[in-house]
């Protein structure tokens, strides 16, 4: 699974919409709709800032594992 796919994924099983998840992680609702569209990737710091929001690995926020 792709980046795009696990955020979304991730983010509706905590039914968050794009603007309620960036407020909550001091992120643009433009930045986390351009990553679930695959337009623009996150920084290392964002995918960090991801994981521990959700509780999972980078690894499983970048999709390299199940």
């Amino acid at each position: 699974m792709e980046f795009k796919e696990r955020l979304k994924e991730l983010r509706l099983s905590k039914n968050l919409s794009q603007m309620q998840l960036a407020k909550k992680l001091g992120l643009s609702q433009s930045a986390i709709a351009k990553w679930e569209l695959g337009k623009t990737e996150p920084t290392a710091s964002a995918i960090i800032v991801l994981a521990r929001f959700f509780n999972e690995t980078t690894d499983y926020i970048l999709g390299l594992e199940d």
